[in-house]
């Protein structure tokens, strides 16, 4: 794998840190600014709610420039919304500051997946995109944990400035280590925006709403459902969130090495097992060491479907995948917000903590049951096609594109091997 990659994963930490230490820090931020959790609490729900609208803003806007340079200026943006957070005087300009870093989020995970995939083989190219999002995987083992420390011992804002110290080393690693490539010539707006015209795009953003939402659905609410139902201490709950993050780090990494190998079977058996697993979390979370290994599975079979359906939008938009793949980030965190909606719906109806784990399954079920309508569509549209020039099947309807390109096959994804 290309050093660059670590460049991308370096800024992939920053952003994974900063999007979730916040969570273990919104007692000592609502203190500071005196305001009540449910208030601090919009520093969560505005960042998430950035990523969404900020993802497709910031990929049009970086379709006028070279992806070295917007990736570079995506850091920037990281740095100054995490300085802004760390000295805001009122609650509104930290606020503020959690929404300008936000808008990096998406579309540097996308341009960032674009890049990493153009600068491997083809079969290696799911891999290339985990080895990036290793980085996000490991914030919440390492980083999270930390910040958190921090920010309890010596002040939230030292852990928001140190979070910008990140962004600092990912901007120069960038700069140093990632290759010049320039803008593509020929790719226009118009050409990204066609890439939603693909059914097979739309259905693995689908999939990935509802994948990622069944994690958190679940994670949203682990600990009041640790504390008060398997009995952990606060300081416990720490520590299950680390392994959490451990599971992470494993699925994102399997999940890359057999998306290469074989996408769509990978994706069956990790959404299969995750809607599994969520529903045998409302019996095992009663008892601590079977709950704590169920946190660990959830983390490693919901960060497996990531590889391959961050592959499966690429793949599908590969005329013009920037946009789609920035999209299909800001999708996980549009699963999140939806997730932990549910969650809070079924658990102020009065079903006890363990109910949100049953929302998980439900969703997670649904995303595979979308995999599997998604598989038989392909299947259909290739029986469906006639030969291209070079002898390949081509689908009869859609977007124009082939039926299961090569991500390096058009002239958006260029190839350094």
């Amino acid at each position: 794998m290309p050093l660059a990659l670590l460049a991308l994963a370096i800024g992939a930490f920053g952003i994974g840190t900063t999007e979730f230490v916040i969570m273990g820090l919104l007692p000592q931020v609502a203190d500071s600014f005196q305001v009540s959790i449910p208030t601090a609490g919009y520093l969560v729900t505005g960042y998430a709610l950035g990523v969404v609208a900020g993802a497709p803003l910031m990929t049009v806007i970086g379709t006028r420039v070279p992806r070295k340079t917007m990736l570079m200026l995506l850091m920037g943006l990281f740095i100054i919304g995490n300085v802004v957070s760390a000295t805001a005087p009122v609650f509104g300009v930290m606020l503020a500051g959690r929404i300008v870093a936000s808008f990096a989020h998406g579309a540097f995970f996308g341009i960032g997946s674009v890049v990493a995939a153009g600068l491997v083989a083809p079969q290696k190219k799911a891999g290339a995109i985990a080895m990036m999002f290793t980085g996000l995987t490991l914030a919440n083992v390492i980083g999270v944990p930390l910040g958190t420390l921090i920010g309890q011992d010596i002040g939230w804002r030292l852990t928001f400035l140190l979070v910008a110290g990140l962004g600092v080393l990912g901007l120069l690693g960038v700069a140093r280590l990632v290759p010049e490539q320039p803008r593509p010539e020929g790719v226009r707006l118009r050409h990204e925006i066609a890439a939603f015209r693909n059914v097979q795009v739309l259905l693995a953003m689908a999939m990935t709403v509802l994948g990622f939402g069944g994690v958190f659905a679940a994670i949203t609410y682990i600990s009041p459902m640790m504390t008060s139902v398997a009995g952990f201490s606060e300081a416990g709950v720490t520590w299950l969130l680390v392994l959490f993050g451990l599971g992470m780090v494993s699925g994102n990494l399997i999940g890359g090495r057999f998306a290469d190998r074989a996408l769509m079977p990978m994706l069956y058996v990790s959404l299969g097992g995750l809607a599994l697993v969520l529903a045998l979390f409302t019996l095992t979370a009663h008892d601590r060491v079977a709950s704590a290994v169920t946190i660990f599975l959830i983390g490693g079979l919901g960060f497996a479907t990531v590889p391959p359906l961050q592959k499966r939008v690429l793949d599908h938009a590969s005329g013009a995948p920037t946009l789609a793949s920035a999209v299909n980030i800001g999708a996980f965190n549009l699963g999140n917000a939806l997730s932990a909606w549910l969650g809070g719906i079924v658990i102020a109806a009065g079903l006890g903590y363990t109910a949100p784990n049953w929302v998980g399954a439900v969703l997670a079920a649904s995303a595979l049951v979308l995999a599997l309508v998604s598989s038989t569509l392909e299947r259909r549209s290739g029986s469906a096609g006639q030969a291209g020039p070079a002898g390949r099947i081509v689908a009869g309807a859609g977007a124009g594109a082939a039926s299961t390109p090569s991500l390096g096959a058009g002239p958006e994804v260029p190839a350094n091997r």
